[in-house]
């Protein structure tokens, strides 16, 4: 899988996938979450997020109160230490991590803090979750970051007319 190429495709149909995405959110289809549920499992076949790794490499979840004092246990450090060492709040006022990668991503692409990473991080890519409809600028948003969403686009542009 060459996720730089697949990102390349995904970036120059982003005006196609918005458009397509607005006609979505106005109609609302019935049939949307079990098309996309579809095409997710679908594509999860062929992508492994091991070997990609790039949502962790590139961006950062928001982060709320509960999923630091989560991060700050399992590390056995008190929240504000936390962070002091990693975080910084985002123009909305979620807790970010300061830098990329991810401090807790492993030069395998493991997860060091896996069983009790963010809540945005064990809904990404968001592609097999209810009321998609409500994601769907995120998603398009998600086309520069993973390969899989841009697979999950090009299915719904096949299938959506």
């Amino acid at each position: 899988m060459d996720v730089q190429k697949i990102l390349q495709e995904g970036l120059s149909k982003k005006s196609e996938n918005k458009k397509l995405a607005n006609r979505l959110k106005k109609s609302k289809p019935k049939h949307l979450d079990a098309l996309v549920h579809d095409l997710h499992e679908e594509v999860f076949e062929e992508i492994d997020c091991l070997a990609c790794a790039n949502c962790c490499k590139t961006t950062s979840p928001g982060m709320h109160n509960k999923d630091v004092e989560r991060l700050a246990k399992f590390l056995k450090i008190k929240p504000a230490e936390l962070i002091a060492q990693h975080m910084e709040l985002d123009e909305d006022g979620e807790y970010v991590f300061r830098a990329a990668p991810c401090p807790f991503l492993g030069a395998d692409n493991y997860c060091s803090v896996y069983e009790v990473r963010p809540l945005a991080c064990r809904e990404y890519p968001h592609t097999n979750r209810k009321r998609f409809y409500q994601v769907l600028d995120l998603s398009v948003k998600n086309t520069g970051v993973c390969p899989a969403v841009v697979k999950v686009f090009e299915g719904l542009q096949e299938k959506v007319q």
